[in-house]
């Protein structure tokens, strides 16, 4: 790739400019993207990770053919699902939008101590059913790494050999990682997207930080720096604080794209206040699941549109 590439607004490839990616990572990788280079994925891998408590919600959640339309109607740019659910439901849809296949995953019964997310299908599989991606879930600090991370270079092994991008969900989890700090703080969520991308992921997935507890500052197992960060972190304003939040996650990759999920269904209101500071923090975009498909219809389809004009006006990278 060309490091001298002109970067214009309507560069559909701008925010992969800064990194090396292969031929086939990005043929595959344009086909998710909006015409600026953002991208909006709904993701619908909760049934097996939450059990079937989202049948709770406001819609017909446990119907994929809900999910597969919502995504269809809201112009979504990809949808992310397992195995089943794609060769029983996606694959009806004639490829009338792009699928990333989720090929791990674990269910919510046993505790998240050890936390290890396994095979749910394989990248063979996404080629064969004509997947743009792959979705691997790894869990940073969780003290079965000696699994997950040779586990996740066997995947990133054979994406390369397909040029399939693989998109790398970057969560913290464990005991391990609750003794220092929780799985929420920016210390755990930069670390794990750091992770990541040394791991070779072609686009990150990562949680919008949140302020840490008290006790954070007395941890001795977290570093001091970050025990210092989080101290002047708190003094700004809650929207700066954000965007501040945001962008060091970025930062933290280090050029590698970073997707901002949108985690348990929240207000209206709050989710647009995340959603300008992930924006403002130089994400490629929303990978949002509950927080539009647990809602009614009627209100996922407006805050889908007004998140897409968000991204289509404001996105940028930030690494240019």
């Amino acid at each position: 790739m060309n490091l001298k590439f002109k970067i214009s607004f309507m560069d559909q490839l701008r925010f992969f400019r800064h990194c090396n990616f292969s031929s086939g990572e990005l043929a595959r990788i344009r086909q998710i993207l909006r015409p600026n280079g953002t991208t909006m994925i709904l993701p619908y891998d909760q049934f097996i990770e939450h059990d079937c408590r989202h049948l709770e919600a406001k819609s017909d959640a446990g119907n994929p053919d809900y999910i597969i339309n919502l995504a269809l109607k809201g112009q979504y740019n990809a949808i992310a699902i397992h195995y089943g659910l794609a060769k029983r439901f996606w694959s009806k849809y004639d490829g009338q939008i792009p699928l990333i296949l989720k090929i791990n995953g674990k269910t919510s019964i046993p505790s998240d101590k050890h936390a290890l997310s396994t095979y749910t299908s394989y990248v063979e599989d996404a080629v064969k059913i004509g997947a743009v991606a792959v979705g691997y879930t790894m869990y940073y600090g969780s003290t079965r790494q000696d699994e997950d991370l040779p586990q996740l270079a066997t995947v990133r092994k054979v994406c390369e050999q397909y040029g399939m991008p693989l998109i790398v969900w970057a969560y913290p989890r464990g005991e391990a990682m609750e003794a220092k700090g929780g799985k929420d703080s920016n210390y755990a969520l930069e670390s794990a997207a750091r992770l990541a991308m040394e791991m070779g992921a072609t686009i990150i997935k990562s949680n919008l930080p949140k302020t840490a507890k008290t006790d954070f500052f007395e941890n001795e197992k977290v570093p001091e720096y970050y025990r210092n960060l989080e101290k002047e972190l708190q003094t700004l304003n809650p929207a700066k604080q954000k965007t501040e939040r945001a962008r060091r996650v970025v930062s933290s990759a280090q050029g590698v794209p970073v997707l901002f999920s949108g985690g348990d269904l929240i207000e209206g209101s709050a989710l647009d206040d995340n959603s300008n500071a992930c924006i403002e923090g130089g994400c490629l975009g929303f990978i949002y699941g509950r927080n539009m498909w647990k809602r009614p219809e009627n209100e996922a389809m407006q805050m889908s549109t007004e998140l897409q004009k968000l991204l289509d006006s404001k996105g940028k990278p930030m690494f240019a």
